[in-house]
């Protein structure tokens, strides 16, 4: 996600709703996504882990290809046939996904140590010689223990309240103690990088993955006296969304996966980004050591890539999965999100667990990772059915129309009726799994099964036109373009170019009548002015970067009134 925050656990007051009051809101109803089937929780990080896996292909002889890749096609060039083909099918995605997009995730290291309290678990990591430490706070719920638990990442993910009311712990990850923000490629920082080395081309999102799975391996190996290994969630917003979802598509024991607003670098497809107006993907690369270091030449060619952000929703079947979104913020890609969704949902289908993945959009508060009425009764379901097993709910698709993605634009391939036995099956094509329901205004297509509801947010506006500032003596210029608009608030991206020379540092002036900035991401601000990053100042003549923010008050008037280059 590319909206940058220093104050995570600044949050909105949650709104306590009835079961009744949430779902008669008036909202679409939702197309349910297929019979209620408890998920898989496997007992170890990686079931696939004895696949062979064929050579995987060079960067450099990729082929482009506009649609998403074939869940279901194996890399020799076969299709999976039954159920039990994922299990290595997986694998592949997996190492692609490393290879290609993260950066690979090391196994179990040699030694893992620790303790778990009921406020603390400690993790004690040793492997080839080298060490490293960091620790997790823990909140009970009331009651007695043994209680499944929800990591939530940075305290800036689902309403913790609502989770401990459920009947879960709260595991409080702190995943810069993992991986640091704020340090180069070459020098990367946390306690992963202490063991696997500060030039290792992992990236930050899969070193906090490998944190989180360590602090299960604690937990597995503590007794169970406190905390459950066998009922663990994860759950992040913003680049702490991004962080949830690799984790659980890299653990094959979180219960639970529960990324929120995620953004370029998580959940919405790399395909589909570049089109919808969303944080580039040369911006989500360069903003922060995210993903791994291969994925630089991917940036401005994501057709290219042999894998797409689908294939990680499906890594995750059939355990839970509960992806929340917002509509409001093109910059965070719902749309693109909402077509990952829809197409991992085609393998949890396929595998029979059609009613284990929810994707839920069509909420009304624009606000980025505020605690919302809509969520608060799917999340404390979610939370009953997969980490205390109390719990029956079947999934939903509930896709706000205005940023409604159809996976008939980007798919070409069927899905496969897979059987229960080694005998080939025939194919079907992508279709709803039950009644569809759908506003006038959305244009829905057959081969997609959301439930769309109308525009929850009749106060935005439609189109705002881009200002600029051009200083050509001045060796660069900026092109400020108002994103998104809601009540009271508005999302903002600046595309800063550099003149026929290159420049090693930049500055915007920015005019903000009546408005102020809450989140910056890109860039550092002082007073009305914005400057370049560590990372995003050198730029080569005719060169860009962008830099944005959300903030609040009237968009009218927002400009970028000159660009200073250094």
């Amino acid at each position: 996600m590319t909206i940058r925050s220093h104050r995570p656990r600044l949050r909105l007051a949650a709104v306590v709703l009835t079961v009744a009051a949430t779902f008669a809101a008036g909202l679409a109803v939702a197309a349910r996504t297929g019979t209620a089937e408890a998920a898989l929780v496997s007992t170890v990080e990686d079931e696939g882990a004895d696949c062979p896996v064929p050579a995987l292909p060079d960067a450099g002889s990729l082929p482009t290809n506009a649609k998403l890749p074939d869940p279901f096609k194996r890399l020799d060039g076969t299709r999976i046939a039954t159920k039990s083909d994922w299990r290595c099918r997986r694998e592949e995605v997996k190492k692609l996904a490393e290879k290609f997009v993260y950066g690979e995730k090391p196994g179990k290291p040699q030694s893992v140590t620790g303790t778990v309290s009921g406020s603390t678990i400690t993790v004690n990591v040793t492997h080839n010689g080298k060490s490293a430490s960091f620790s997790a706070g823990v909140s009970l719920p009331s009651g007695t223990g043994p209680f499944p638990a929800v990591v939530v990442l940075g305290g800036f993910g689902a309403d913790t309240a609502a989770i401990r009311a459920a009947g879960a712990a709260v595991i409080n990850y702190d995943p810069y103690a993992v991986g640091k923000e704020g340090t180069p490629r070459n020098n990367k920082q946390g306690a992963f990088y202490s063991i696997y080395g500060s030039t290792s081309q992992t990236g930050l999102l899969m070193a906090w993955a490998w944190g989180v799975s360590r602090i299960i391996d604690v937990i597995a190996q503590s007794g169970g006296n406190v905390l459950r290994a066998d009922g663990v969630g994860v759950t992040g917003c913003s680049r702490f969304g991004k962080g949830a979802f690799v984790i659980g598509a890299f653990d094959q024991r979180i219960a639970l996966t529960m990324p929120i607003e995620s953004g370029s670098a998580g959940v919405p497809i790399f395909r589909g980004i570049p089109g919808e107006g969303a944080q580039s993907l040369s911006s989500a690369y360069g903003e922060q050591p995210w993903l791994g270091d291969a994925f630089g030449t991917f940036t401005g060619s994501p057709n290219r890539l042999p894998v797409d952000t689908h294939e990680m929703v499906a890594m995750v079947a059939p355990r839970g999965l509960f992806i929340m979104d917002n509509p409001h913020i093109a910059n965070l890609g719902p749309r693109s999100a909402s077509v990952a969704a829809l197409g991992g949902a085609e393998v949890y289908k396929a595998l029979g667990a059609g009613a284990n993945i929810t994707y839920w959009s069509d909420i009304q508060d624009g606000n980025h990772c505020a605690n919302r009425a809509e969520w608060r009764v799917p999340l404390q379901q979610h939370i009953a059915k997969y980490l205390l097993g109390t719990g029956n709910e079947t999934g939903t698709i509930r896709i706000a129309a205005k940023a409604q993605g159809r996976l008939s634009d980007w798919s070409d391939w069927q899905t496969p009726v897979l059987s229960d036995s080694q005998s080939p099956s025939p194919s079907r094509s992508v279709s709803p799994s039950a009644s569809v329901s759908a506003s006038p205004s959305a244009s829905a297509s057959p081969s997609v099964s959301p439930s769309v509801s109308p525009s929850v947010s009749p106060s935005v506006s439609p189109s705002v036109s881009p200002s600029a500032s051009q200083q050509p003596g001045r060796g660069c210029s900026a092109v400020l373009t108002v994103q998104n608009v809601w009540d009271g608030g508005f999302v903002v991206s600046v595309r800063v170019t550099a003149g026929a020379a290159a420049i090693s540092g930049w500055t915007v002036r920015l005019a903000l009548p009546g408005a102020t900035v809450t989140n910056l991401w890109n860039g550092r601000l002082t007073g009305t002015d914005v400057s370049n990053a560590t990372w995003n100042g050198s730029l080569g003549a005719g060169a860009a970067t962008e830099f944005g923010f959300q903030g609040t008050g009237p968009a009218t008037g927002l400009a970028a009134t000159g660009c200073t280059a250094a």
